[in-house]
């Protein structure tokens, strides 16, 4: 009997299945958090029985065949990348991104991340850098004695010094888009990384087409719907108990036949 291995790898899968839900639930408020579904598929099965085998000697077939399959096997985490919710919160270092694209971070070891949180802050030497201190990436230097910092939509950079009524230009920000987003690997933080699977990140002015703009004073939510992750939490507990009962009968079901004389 192959119920108890089957029912096992169901088991496993829910487990999994959770884990998933639990952080995105965890993360619902988390600053441009997107959420992740976990993706399962079918093991191999075994074939008792070929489609077309023949039942007589005048050439019927059967027109489907036996095949038992062997249980079900997590396949990977699946983010979406839709678009989170904006909340306005006047801090001028707050942005958020609209559309595509990423804010690019610079790590302490030299190597790049990626972030949708636009939670920034200014350094002791008046860098922009993230919660972390990590500065992003190209470097913003804002100079001492700023009254005002203004980012418009294409990411340039202005700051009103002193008592002069004329901006000055610190820089411009640009963001990284990938071929398949999907691909980036978490790593903590809100920070994600370039794998093999996202593709090379490609450098873009935010407002290009089909690239997004940015929103000073604004912060992208997480993408999280709750109401649909308890739905799922529910669904995903019913799953387990379902296949705990197929362990159980199973079980039973090998009792009575050892018990048999």
């Amino acid at each position: 009997m192959k119920a108890l291995g089957i029912a096992a790898t169901g088991m496993l899968a829910q487990q999994t299945n959770v884990d998933v839900i639990a952080n995105n639930i965890a993360n619902a408020n988390t600053t441009g958090f997107k959420s992740g579904r976990a993706a399962f598929q079918d093991l191999i099965y075994q074939s008792l029985t070929p489609e077309g085998a023949l039942t007589s000697a005048s050439g019927t077939a059967k027109p489907v065949g036996t095949n038992v399959g062997l249980g079900v096997q997590s396949t990977g985490v699946v983010r979406l990348h839709t678009q989170g919710g904006l909340t306005q919160t006047d801090n001028s270092l707050d942005l958020a991104i609209e559309g595509r694209g990423y804010f690019v971070v610079n790590r302490p070891d030299g190597s790049q991340a990626y972030t949708r949180a636009g939670n920034f802050l200014l350094s002791a030497e008046g860098q922009i850098v993230t919660l972390d201190g990590y500065e992003i990436d190209p470097g913003i230097n804002v100079p001492e004695n700023t009254r005002e910092i203004s980012i418009n939509q294409q990411g340039l950079v202005m700051a009103y010094v002193d008592n002069d009524s004329t901006p000055v230009e610190l820089g411009q920000l640009t963001l990284a888009t990938f071929l398949n987003e999907a691909g980036l690997k978490p790593i903590g933080n809100n920070l994600l990384e370039q794998t093999a699977a996202s593709g090379d990140p490609t450098s873009v002015t935010p407002g290009d087409p089909g690239v997004g703009v940015v929103r000073q004073g604004y912060l992208e939510n997480s993408n999280v719907n709750i109401i649909q992750q308890i739905t799922d939490l529910i669904s995903a507990q019913r799953a387990y108990e379902m296949n705990s009962k197929a362990i159980e009968t199973a079980d039973q079901m090998l009792s009575t036949a050892n018990q048999l004389k």
